[in-house]
């Protein structure tokens, strides 16, 4: 089953259980996949499972954002609603590397691509992007090359 047809599986699902909060996070993920697939193609493209996963992080980025703001506004009411729709994304996301795995695909990384110094980081980035698939943050990323590379 495609990512798409698994987003209109779950919307069915949760009109069919009434549970508000998570249909609305549905619909709004449903909407900005349709956004993204017009983008690239028209209205007929549908997007590969790999794009659609960006596009679930991008939406999960927002609401961290969202969340870190509303904490500095001192609005908890709305980073809980934040933190509830980020819930909601995170389960459409494969499991995180933990901070070892990041540690040992960055060693590879930097083992295939030889680099030595910082000024090779963009190269073991390039690499270290491309093996994780998503399943680490750019930030957790570069923050591992950096120590790595000094």
């Amino acid at each position: 089953m495609s990512f798409q047809a698994q987003i209109d599986e779950d919307l069915k699902v949760a009109m069919k259980a009434r549970e508000a909060e998570r249909l609305g996070v549905i619909r709004m993920l449903k909407a900005a996949l349709k956004n993204a697939s017009i983008e690239k193609g028209g209205m007929t493209h549908v997007l590969d499972d790999v794009s659609a996963m960006a596009i679930v992080r991008k939406e999960l980025k927002k609401r961290q954002d969202s969340i870190e703001g509303f904490e500095k506004g001192n609005r908890p009411d709305l980073a809980a609603k934040e933190k509830a729709e980020a819930e909601i994304l995170a389960a459409y996301l494969p499991q995180a590397l933990s901070p070892e795995e990041v540690t040992a695909l960055v060693a590879a990384a930097i083992a295939e691509t030889g680099a030595t110094s910082k000024a090779q980081m963009g190269a073991v980035m390039k690499v270290a992007t491309e093996r994780a698939a998503g399943r680490a943050d750019g930030k957790a990323l570069s923050t591992a090359v950096a120590a790595q590379l000094k």
